[in-house]
């Protein structure tokens, strides 16, 4: 078993990985109200990379990654489009699938969708009720944030900062009903000509947070081995979920939590709001999936960075490099020696899934093949397993 170290963003350390049969990711989903962008690929494709190594080194993945199919703002867009909400949402979904197939993303054993989990929802909600962890007010219940002393330990923010965020991620402090403006909603009452489903508080819909502790603990457990999605859902999202699962279970909710780089582009992060995004249907058009995806590889999944178009052009060339490698002829009975080049492709991703350095090591190998006289065979084979492990397609 490889020596693997993995940056845990509860602990702010890396720590060791214990192998072990089966291990259990939960990556948060998209809420599809639009097309798939360059933030959604790049979480994506850097689980679909965490996945094939873990799975390359023996162990047997479960990997969830859910679908919020009713929210704000699906609703908001549905109504401005004229569609229902539900076609919308399972319409974008489908694109959404369409552009991680073209970039070669394998799904995940599961993609359960929100609205097929109410009961679920609901028996979490009840539980937190009967522990004193949450309250009704009106038909909405609460998480009560005072109830949990830990309450900020995985964003490590102060609730000055969490006001302005709140705001900002789709949460309301000046909720009259709240006792707390960081209180956040386990289940929101129905609004007049919002879809509904039926409660022990009245007709109504689910919190956001919400659907991803019920749905995690349906197929996972209690216990997660690695929970990760975008840096910008560390909070609310995902301190809200440690809060609530936690607190019903009192068990450990995740083991390594890995939440992925911001992305930024022309100075801001890219957002909707800001209309800066970068789509992955656009990209299609110009670029090959091998280029999109090394791209995105080439910058380690936990880091925020700046996409500059420029660089997908580098990745283009660093394909054709590797394409000339699959074309160039072996010959002689020398053959070349890619134990440096393996060791440095495995020391890179054994720490914490160091994709930008795996890719230099095979690009040194390919340079250093086209040029030599020597067999090349075993540098084609290494470069083969590195692509299955990559999620890279062998080009010609």
């Amino acid at each position: 078993m490889p020596d693997l170290t993995v940056y845990d963003s509860l602990s702010g350390r890396k720590k060791n990985f214990t192998f072990k049969k089966r291990v259990t990711v939960y990556v948060c989903g998209v809420t599809p109200y639009d097309i798939t962008h360059l933030g959604h690929a790049f979480t994506y494709v850097s689980f679909d990379l965490i996945i094939r190594y873990l799975e390359f080194t023996g162990i047997q993945v479960t990997y969830i990654q859910n679908v919020t199919d009713i929210d704000d703002d699906i609703l908001r867009k549905a109504k401005a489009s004229g569609q229902p909400w539900r076609k919308l949402a399972e319409v974008n979904f489908a694109r959404f699938l369409d552009d991680l197939r073209w970039l070669n993303v394998r799904q995940p054993d599961f993609y359960p969708r929100a609205t097929d989990h109410i009961t679920e929802i609901i028996s979490l909600v009840k539980k937190l009720l009967a522990k004193g962890y949450a309250y009704e007010k009106n038909g909405n219940v609460y998480f009560e944030i005072v109830k949990d002393t830990s309450y900020g330990k995985l964003s490590k923010l102060n609730r000055e900062q969490m006001l302005p965020l709140l705001k900002e991620r789709g949460g309301n402090p000046q909720d009259p009903d709240k006792k707390n403006p960081l209180d956040f909603i386990l289940w929101r009452k129905q609004k007049k000509g919002e879809p509904a489903w039926e409660s022990p508080w009245g007709n109504g819909r689910p919190g956001w947070h919400i659907e991803c502790s019920a749905m995690s603990l349906k197929y996972l457990g209690v216990n997660i081995d690695m929970h990760g999605g975008g840096g910008d859902l560390i909070y609310p999202h995902h301190e809200s979920e440690l809060a609530q699962s936690e607190k019903a279970t009192r068990e450990t909710f995740v083991n390594f939590w890995m939440p992925t780089g911001m992305l930024y582009y022309q100075g801001e992060k890219m957002s909707k709001s800001l209309g800066n995004l970068v789509f992955i249907s656009d990209l299609k058009e110009k670029y090959s999936a091998n280029a999109v995806r090394l791209s995105l590889l080439s910058h380690h999944y936990r880091k925020e960075w700046e996409f500059h178009e420029n660089e997908i052009t580098r990745a283009e060339e660093l394909n054709n490099l590797f394409k000339q490698l699959w074309l160039k002829q072996s010959f002689g009975a020398k053959e070349i020696d890619v134990t440096p080049f393996r060791k440095n492709f495995f020391s890179a991703l054994d720490d914490d899934f160091n994709s930008p350095k795996a890719l230099q090591a095979l690009e040194q190998m390919a340079t250093i093949s086209i040029k030599t006289g020597k067999n090349i065979t075993p540098a084609k084979a290494f470069l083969n397993r590195a692509f299955n492990i990559l999620g890279l397609r062998v080009e010609y």
